[in-house]
């Protein structure tokens, strides 16, 4: 009886400890059973799937360059499930304003220029508690990291970055007998220099085309001002200042080393495919580092890229976000949306799939990857952009964006340039129209 006794006893405990350990018991006496439970929960918790929306604009190799990217994300990250959306750059914003609108935005989404309009509605997520931990800006260059910075506070992660500066067709200077010019020459320089590609290659080749509208800002910020100061809310340049800047090009174009206004309207230097530069009559033009590319296919001259003329405070050239990604204000998944823009921005394999697409990358680490395997062109590019960079740790620019109404300034900067050229207006008539015109834009669009 005793050892039956035992022998009953050791199979009751056997059957209790089974059940314990099982993890379906329903036993609350003791804690043995509510470890276990609270381990696998937390376990769960670290790998519980995270499925992420990301939008973007482009055409087909864009997305398929972006998915192979995300695919690779995936591999790395086995619990973050990317759904990718695309659409042409025409209707991408519609789409993406109507999302946010009915709070279905995806949890992140490319923005370009115009991610200041965004900031400003409160929609985007705040990066700065990520930074230097999911998210590592360390390699970053400053005015990159400035492009993203509204009131203090990180709302966007430039994804790619250009630079303005002037393209050489070097053939044409080497016809000239011109020596091609280097980084650090003057705007006295670069006007004779027009002139002097003119003068010795005939009436058909000229020296530059007229760039007022998109050099102006540049040319500002030679000169310690901007085109729109957003921190204060208000023009950044006085009268005087552009009267300045049209009357230099007023003059080089009177001196005949610029581009006539017949020709500048019907060959604009925005349409590659109608482009002086590519049909080898001008040799030199203002030109964003992503579209040498473009003109280079078209033409055999071989192409350069300098800096702009230099002003009393330096080139006033900086890099420029391309397009860059921002996070929904209501995404369930920020951590995760962190994650994801470093990935972009510092894997070396990120860098080699997604290439120079939407600009060169914004670390200097991914650009120096990139630029070991580069063709030709793309070695100007990298080589151009990492003298941009270098210059601007030196000689640092404060970033510019849009004036509020900017595409009804735009339109009235290149009326007031024709005008001009023309000889419709004056300098000081078409100066004083512009501003007073500029002023009102600005007023009415606050």
């Amino acid at each position: 009886m005793k050892k039956q006794l035992i022998m009953t006893t050791l199979a009751m405990l056997t059957a209790v400890t089974t059940a314990c350990s099982s993890g379906t018991g329903t036993g609350t006496s003791s804690g043995t059973t509510s470890a276990p439970a609270a381990s696998t929960a937390s376990g769960a918790a670290k790998t519980e799937p995270v499925e992420l929306r990301l939008m973007w604009w482009g055409d087909q190799k864009r997305a398929d360059r972006t998915n192979e990217a995300l695919r690779k994300f995936e591999e790395k990250n086995p619990n973050i499930k990317i759904v990718g959306e695309f659409a042409p750059s025409s209707g991408y914003f519609d789409k993406l304003n109507t999302q946010l609108a009915s709070g279905t935005a995806p949890d992140a989404f490319f923005l370009g220029g115009n991610v200041v309009d965004y900031a400003n509605k409160n929609v985007l997520l705040e990066m700065d508690p990520y930074v230097g931990k999911e998210l590592d800006l360390s390699d970053m260059d400053k005015s990159m990291i400035q492009y993203g910075t509204f009131k203090g506070k990180l709302l966007h992660v430039s994804a790619g970055a250009n630079a303005r500066g002037i393209v050489v067709n070097t053939e044409l200077f080497k016809k000239a007998g011109i020596p091609v010019p280097k980084d650090g020459w003057t705007w006295e320089e670069f006007g004779k220099t027009s002139k002097e590609i003119s003068d010795k290659l005939g009436k058909d080749v000229f020296g530059t085309y007229n760039f007022t509208v998109d050099g102006m800002d540049i040319y500002l910020k030679q000169r310690g001002k901007m085109l729109y100061d957003m921190d204060n809310a208000k023009l950044g340049f006085e009268q005087q200042d552009a009267e300045e800047w049209f009357g230099l090009w007023d003059s080089m174009t009177k001196a005949g080393g610029v581009v006539t206004p017949a020709l500048q309207v019907s060959n604009p230097p925005s349409d590659t495919s109608k482009s002086l530069v590519v049909t080898g009559k001008v040799a030199m033009s203002l030109l964003a580092s992503n579209q040498l590319g473009a003109h280079q296919n078209l033409i055999p001259d071989k192409l350069e890229l300098v800096q702009l003329p230099r002003g009393p405070k330096g080139t006033g050239v900086v890099f420029e976000s391309s397009q860059g990604l921002s996070g929904y204000a209501k995404t369930k998944h920020p951590k995760e949306v962190a994650m994801l823009m470093n990935y972009w921005i510092n894997d070396p394999d990120a860098a080699k799939i997604l290439g120079n697409d939407r600009g060169v990358p914004v670390t200097s680490k991914m650009r120096e990857l990139l630029k070991k395997d580069a063709n030709p062109v793309d070695q100007v590019i990298y080589d151009y952009t990492s003298r941009v960079s270098a210059a601007t740790n030196k000689e640092p620019f404060a970033v510019s964006y849009n004036p509020p109404g900017n595409t009804e300034y735009t339109k009235l900067i290149e009326t007031t340039v024709q005008e001009i050229g023309f000889g419709k207006k004056d300098v000081k008539k078409g100066v004083a129209d512009f501003y007073t015109g500029t002023v009102k834009i600005f007023n009415n669009n606050k």
